[in-house]
Parts: C-alpha cells; sequence; structure tokens
C-alpha cells in the first residue's frame, strides 16, 4: 500500500462521495473535508447538508463549510493543516492560489470529462448532449484557470445510446474513486508526470439553463434524443402535449429515448404510433421510452400510456 498521506477533501455532491470513500479506505488521513455550506432543501425549506457533508459528518471527520477561500484566515486556516496534498472534487469554490500552494504536492482535481473538452461546470451533461461518443474522468493538477492544469492520469468510458447523464455520472464517480487513489500515490512517488492540456479541442461546459431544456420536434432526431438521455433524470428535458378534451397542456418531462425511423411529409412532433414514437425534423423519429406526466412519478411508456392515452395523430408541441 502507498504510504500514508495527510490530506483534505474538497468536494460537494453524490459524484464526489464514491472518492472520498477510497480515500479513507486506502488507508489515508483526512485531516479536514470542505464542502459547500448546507442550503434550504425541500417543502420545508430546511438547511440540508452536501451529500459530502453528510458522508463525512456521519464518519466522525471534521467538516468545514466556507462560503468563500478568498480571505485571509480561511486561507490560514487551511495552511495551518499540515497537508501533503488536497482532493477536489466538484467543490464549487474558487480556490485561490494561496491555497492551492499549501499543500506540500499541491490540488489534485479529479475531473469528469476527457479535457481540454468540456471544461468547467457541467461536463456529463454537455458530454451526452453533445452526442459525444466516449467520455472520461482525469486526474489534474490545479491552477487558478479553470481546468486548465496538467494531467496525471485518466480513465475512459464509452456513452452508449442506452446511457442518461444519469447513468455515466453513477460510471465516471466509480472510476475517479479508483482513479483518485492511484493518481495520488503516482503524484507523491514521482511515477507520474503530470502532461499539459493539448492546445486544440478546448471547450466549455456550461452549466445547464431552462433554455436548453424544452424539446424542439423540429430539430434531428439524434440532438432530440441526445438532449433527452442528455438532461435525465435531472434537469429533464419537457414538451408540452394537449389531450382531447383538456383546455390546459400538460407540460411533459421526457426521462428516456431511443432513435427509430420516421416519415416524410409528417409534420415535426406528430405522434406517429400508439406507443409514443415522435416524427423530428429530420425525418427520423424519437421513440419515447420513460417519460413524467404533472403530479405523477416517472414511469416507464407503457406504464404512463395506460393512465395517459396518446393516440397516433396527436401532435407535441
Amino acid at each position: 500500500m502507498a504510504d500514508t498521506l495527510r490530506i483534505a477533501f474538497m468536494g460537494s455532491p453524490d459524484f464526489a462521495v464514491p472518492v472520498l470513500a477510497a480515500l479513507v479506505e486506502a488507508g489515508h488521513e483526512i485531516a479536514c473535508v470542505y464542502s459547500q455550506p448546507p442550503r434550504p432543501a425541500g417543502r420545508g425549506k430546511k438547511l440540508r447538508p452536501t451529500p459530502v457533508h453528510q458522508w463525512a459528518e456521519a464518519r466522525g471527520l471534521e467538516v468545514r463549510t466556507p462560503r468563500s477561500l478568498k480571505k485571509e484566515p480561511e486561507q490560514e486556516a487551511f495552511a495551518a493543516l499540515g497537508l501533503d496534498a488536497a482532493v477536489v472534487v466538484a467543490y464549487g469554490l474558487i480556490l485561490p492560489q494561496a491555497v492551492l500552494d499549501a499543500p506540500t504536492h499541491g490540488c489534485m482535481n479529479m475531473h469528469a470529462s476527457l479535457l481540454p473538452r468540456w471544461r468547467g461546470a457541467a461536463p456529463i451533461h454537455r458530454a451526452v448532449i453533445a452526442g459525444d461518443a466516449k467520455t472520461g474522468v482525469q486526474a489534474m493538477m490545479m491552477e487558478v484557470g479553470l481546468d486548465t492544469g496538467p494531467v496525471l492520469a485518466t480513465e475512459e468510458t464509452a456513452i452508449l445510446p442506452t446511457d442518461t447523464t444519469g447513468s455515466v455520472h453513477d460510471r465516471l464517480a466509480d472510476l475517479a474513486a479508483g482513479l483518485a487513489v492511484t493518481s495520488l500515490a503516482g503524484l507523491v512517488d514521482g511515477s507520474l508526470v503530470p502532461q499539459p492540456q493539448p492546445e486544440e479541442g478546448v471547450n466549455y461546459a456550461h452549466k445547464v439553463t431552462a433554455d436548453d431544456q424544452r424539446i424542439d420536434w423540429t430539430k434531428p432526431a439524434c440532438e432530440v434524443d441526445c438532449q433527452i438521455r442528455g438532461l435525465s433524470p435531472f434537469p429533464s428535458a419537457w414538451f408540452y402535449y394537449a389531450p382531447e378534451g383538456e383546455t390546459e397542456p400538460l407540460r411533459m418531462k421526457a426521462l428516456m429515448s431511443r432513435l427509430e425511423d420516421g416519415r416524410t411529409n409528417t409534420a415535426a412532433g406528430t405522434v406517429l404510433d400508439d406507443e409514443l414514437l415522435i416524427q423530428c425534423g429530420d425525418g427520423k423519429a424519437v421513440r419515447l421510452l420513460r417519460a413524467q406526466k404533472p403530479g405523477s412519478k416517472a414511469m416507464d411508456a407503457a406504464d404512463l400510456l395506460r393512465g395517459l392515452p396518446v393516440p397516433a395523430g396527436a401532435l407535441f408541441e
């Protein structure tokens, strides 16, 4: 086993938890865990700690939740930990140079893309939405720039036609856990040397916004399919459907789909059969496999159609 290291872990969402668990399992000393502050959640808007915060606290690890690391007292408190290294996974705060410089071996980030493609906040969503054939997770050394640092090691995975952002997220989280342990060891013993990112192929994974979510059936079917799968399970793509006899259209969530043949000379958004095959703008079609109507849970198409008939010839807005 690699030497025991004194490290700080800095992360917030579910994606980061397997990495923290793997570092603990590897026997490293977790001097402190940093995470985003608790935020209001649920119907009662009670403060809810992040998944990393909850996991760490349940195991007796010290957790700090500063709103910023820009001020000198926070930077001094971090430096006082006397760290060999820091491991960062989707933390959500900018690390100033003083923080980056404090650990002996610097700050290592686990990033969920194949850099320099999809630097930024939503790399998994953007890779699936874009129809990328593959993605991965990389151990990289952090700089002040946004995901610009040199790369230590990479694990790749294919993005399949049956994948959603949710399934890719879970797969990458597992890969990141193993890669973090081996990369940290390689960084410290010198067997891994950080390599600069390529200068070509840089793009940014901007946060998903409301503008990304509404389905435009006039677009090519492959784009619609990738949009649906890339926004599933959260925040989800959506469209309007007005059942016959209803005065208000229903805002429906589309959660899983697949590409199929469509028809020529048929309007985009037309339902082509009684099993949710929808015409798109390029003569191809998308079959909805899983969806959700307002006030209900997500369902497979067959279950949804039992309570909400959608006949052939219906039109989705």
